[in-house]
């Protein structure tokens, strides 16, 4: 029997004391000196228009010692920063400054018009006069037909994330140098984009905001290939607790094959959550828009972790390769067989 959701005025109640707290603690941390930033993160585009994603914070100063590469960083350092609602910011591409505006937790995903090359780019952007901070977007070229989106939690990246209690530990209390990926999983994905140069490679994921500096050093650190990353805001909205995963993914999916009609996109994901239900319904809206499916099949060990695990049956009926495997060697076998990849 389906969960009775709660009443809208508790959750619209819950959704404005969000915003109260939040405003209390920027005007703590603006009477001690400290100024907004842009966090941003690396978004994608066409030849003339680019998807800008980022968010607007105040974060708390760290020791030297902590900064770097490698320096040890707890996770709840991620959620400690305060976001900025409503902040005014500039960006500047190609020599033309817009003027955007974050919503009321300081994310700012808006999508503006520019001439730019194919492949890897740069702009800035800035708030409050502040001192620009240069961020990549990904342009794929109107002749690309080929492109990538993976999940990260249990994907790419050993999280166990849907068991709360586990959840909390590995997002606020563990280093996060001691997240471990999935194996094979790196490979699988630098043979994929070496496979398919100029092609999109997107990190779909229903993770906040505030771990997406902690995914970027994650990918880097264990040679993921560089893509964008589309994460969503924690917390209560008008109508709900917390913002819906599947909705956020779907959203996604359905946004990038409105945007790139032409891409037939590679979908890798896990069957820890919802990954192959949110494949097998957009697969059976877009089907020209899909290439193939890819599900990685957790352990005994870590679907206990993960709260259970998804039933995936074969997808025989499915009008594109369907395939699933325990880690990214046998992913990569997988595809190959199917001629998704080149054996």
């Amino acid at each position: 029997m389906p969960a009775t959701p709660p009443p809208r005025t508790k959750v619209l109640w819950l959704a404005r004391l969000e915003y109260r707290l939040h405003a209390w603690r920027e005007r703590r941390a603006r009477a001690r000196g400290q100024k907004p930033t842009v966090m941003p993160f690396p978004g994608y585009g066409g030849v003339d228009w680019v998807r800008v994603v980022a968010r607007v914070m105040i974060v708390p100063p760290v020791k030297p010692v902590d900064t770097g590469e490698y320096a040890r960083v707890r996770g709840w350092r991620s959620f400690a920063s305060v976001p900025i609602g409503f902040a005014q910011v500039n960006v500047t591409i190609a020599g033309v400054t817009h003027e955007v505006v974050a919503d009321r937790g300081g994310v700012v995903d808006t999508v503006l018009p520019a001439r730019m090359e194919p492949g890897w780019q740069t702009f800035e952007m800035s708030v409050e006069g502040g001192e620009p901070v240069e961020t990549r977007v990904f342009i794929v070229g109107p002749e690309v037909r080929f492109g990538v989106v993976s999940d990260v939690d249990d994907t790419v990246m050993v999280t166990a994330l849907p068991r709360p209690l586990l959840a909390a530990w590995n997002s606020f209390v563990v280093d996060e140098h001691a997240r471990q990926p999935v194996p094979g999983m790196a490979v699988l994905l630098e043979r994929i984009a070496r496979e398919n140069p100029g092609s999109p490679v997107v990190y779909l994921s229903t993770g906040a905001w505030n771990i997406a500096p902690t995914l970027i050093r994650f990918l880097r650190r264990h040679l993921f290939p560089p893509g964008s990353i589309l994460l969503t805001d924690w917390g209560p909205t008008h109508d709900r607790w917390f913002r819906s995963g599947k909705a956020h993914k779907l959203s996604n999916l359905a946004r990038l094959s409105k945007e790139f009609p032409q891409v037939r996109w590679l979908l890798i994901g896990d069957d820890g959550q919802h990954d192959d239900e949110i494949y097998t319904r957009f697969t059976a809206a877009h089907p020209a828009n899909v290439v193939g499916v890819a599900i990685r099949r957790l352990s005994p060990a870590e679907a206990v972790l993960a709260g259970g695990r998804t039933a995936v049956d074969d997808h025989s009926a499915a009008k594109v390769p369907w395939v699933t495997e325990s880690d990214g060697a046998g992913l990569l076998e997988r595809l190959e067989e199917v001629g998704v990849l080149q054996a």
